[in-house]
């Protein structure tokens, strides 16, 4: 881990806040009674595929271990990052969504959170490699995932994992895979 992914670890509950704000922004856990808040996040973000409101109290339960939360001075979800690790490559933490509220964007908090989640299950759980899958019209998360394997000195790798063609719905752009790793533990 690097000094610099130690201090968002130390300072995880006591990271000052957005840039123009002095409140403090704690980054930790989800947990069951923010799945509504977060199902909203993702709602608002018009980007993310949105899951059922019931899938995401499912994820603040099962899989909390694996996934951060911000939270405003009121404690209100206002950003989340979920994951989870892959069952059949244990090394692996596949990055299922980010998203921040509108009234929080633009100040790099996406990047700060999964920066904070990646040290937390590298520690924890060994995880050496991040996966997302991004498709290509998404030059947000193109660029967040690129800076953070820039910010970790890690390779990246792209290929296409699910063709358009396999979605239902038959508009579906392609989902690109992107590989980072090996990080640094």
């Amino acid at each position: 881990m690097t000094a610099a992914q130690e201090d968002l670890v130390r300072a995880r509950d006591e990271f000052p806040g957005p840039m123009e704000s002095t409140e403090p922004l704690e980054i930790g856990t989800p947990r069951v009674e923010d799945g509504a808040a977060i199902w909203r996040i993702a709602r608002d973000s018009e980007v993310l595929d949105l899951n059922s409101s019931y899938s995401y109290l499912l994820w603040c339960r099962d899989f909390a271990a694996t996934s951060v939360v911000a939270r405003g001075p009121g404690g209100e979800p206002i950003a989340f990052v979920t994951g989870y690790v892959r069952p059949d490559r244990p090394e692996a933490l596949v990055v299922w969504q980010v998203a921040v509220d509108k009234a929080h964007r633009g100040r790099g908090l996406a990047g700060i959170l999964l920066d904070a989640l990646t040290a937390k299950v590298a520690q924890g759980r060994g995880v050496r490699e991040i996966e997302t899958t991004i498709t290509p019209d998404n030059t947000a998360s193109d660029r967040l995932f690129t800076s953070y394997a820039q910010r970790h000195d890690a390779p990246l790798s792209r290929e296409v994992l699910f063709d358009g063609e396999l979605f239902p719905e038959g508009t579906h752009q392609p989902e690109v895979l992107y590989r980072i790793g090996p990080i640094a533990a």
